[in-house]
């Protein structure tokens, strides 16, 4: 999992020598950020993370401070243009709480939020908060009615403009549960043709079985993303690309999520407190590099969000695919 993300405001402000600032370094990289196609953003999974200290934070916080007042420094940092809202995931979100997120950052931010996990999962998970659920059957897979009223409607209204990609990660599936890749792809057809217009959808996959010409059909016809994800269940980004023949959707949408061979466990026991790069990746930023170069000058806006499971720290991250980006040009 990754940082908490609470309310902004579920307690009373802290008085102002508590406010979260930027850390001064990060205006070294305003010029970098500035040679950066508008239609590039940048981020990372999230943003309460104290090790961060120095590079985005301007002295020592709490996780609970961060959650709370962290968005707002973050979004000032020169390089971070969009965050990954991933706690939306784990549970909806009210329209209210959203608001608030939306109101702390620039008019040209721009946030990738995960959608319920039940519009994902065929079957519930193990996890405690399953509750009473766990192991059975999912009646609101891909239920576009669920989507759409629980997930899609707050989110419209509590964000905005400020919405980005609204992002559909399935996990690893049992493909005789979904019926095979072609009986989920045209099950996936159904649901994303169903959603509410307006909002851009991406859908993220952990099963590399899954990404066939039926599901590329899908996405096509319902104007819908496929997200490059850099992780250990799925083929190279570049890969996935020609897997599907270059057809990813009218935006590019990237997440580079975890270190191969690494589980998520293990990765954060192995760069926690995630305040540097602890083993960089040179292959995957410079593959990521090309993609954001291709796709910008096609005319494509494209999203990157990094995870500090990743690399070690995903501010060090984003700054370096940056700096491989203008070297590519």
């Amino acid at each position: 999992m990754t940082g908490h993300q609470g309310s902004l405001f579920d307690d009373d402000p802290p008085p102002p020598s508590e406010k979260v600032g930027l850390a001064p370094d990060a205006a070294r990289w305003r010029g970098l950020a500035q040679s950066l196609p508008k239609g590039l953003r940048l981020g990372t999974s999230s943003w309460s993370f104290p090790g961060w200290q120095g590079l985005v934070w301007d002295r020592e916080v709490s996780q609970r401070l961060l959650a709370r007042e962290g968005l707002a420094a973050y979004a000032r940092h020169p390089l971070f243009r969009s965050v990954g809202l991933d706690r939306t995931y784990y549970a909806p979100i009210e329209a209210r709480a959203l608001a608030e997120y939306a109101q702390v950052v620039p008019e040209d931010f721009r946030f990738l939020v995960k959608a319920h996990e039940w519009c994902t999962v065929p079957v519930f998970s193990d996890h405690p908060r399953a509750g009473a659920r766990r192991g059975k059957e999912n009646a609101l897979f891909l239920d576009a009615g669920y989507a759409t009223d629980v997930v899609i409607g707050p989110l419209v209204e509590g964000l905005g403009k400020k919405v980005g990609p609204v992002l559909f990660q399935f996990p690893p599936l049992e493909l005789a549960v979904v019926g095979g890749p072609r009986g989920f792809a045209e099950k996936l057809h159904g649901f994303l043709a169903s959603l509410p217009v307006g909002p851009r959808y991406t859908v993220e996959l952990r099963n590399s079985r899954l990404l066939t010409p039926t599901y590329r059909q899908a996405l096509a016809e319902t104007g819908t993303s496929h997200c490059l994800n850099a992780h250990p269940t799925m083929p190279t980004p570049s890969e996935q690309l020609r897997i599907l023949k270059g057809k990813v959707g009218p935006a590019h949408v990237i997440r580079w999520m975890l270190a191969r061979p690494l589980s998520y466990a293990s990765a954060k026991t192995r760069y926690a407190p995630f305040d540097h790069l602890v083993d960089e990746d040179p292959a995957t930023r410079q593959d990521l590099a090309s993609l954001c170069r291709d796709a910008c000058g096609d005319g494509r806006d494209v999203t990157v969000i990094i995870n500090n499971k990743a690399e070690g720290c995903a501010p060090e991250s984003v700054r370096r695919l940056a700096e491989a980006f203008v070297a590519s040009g």
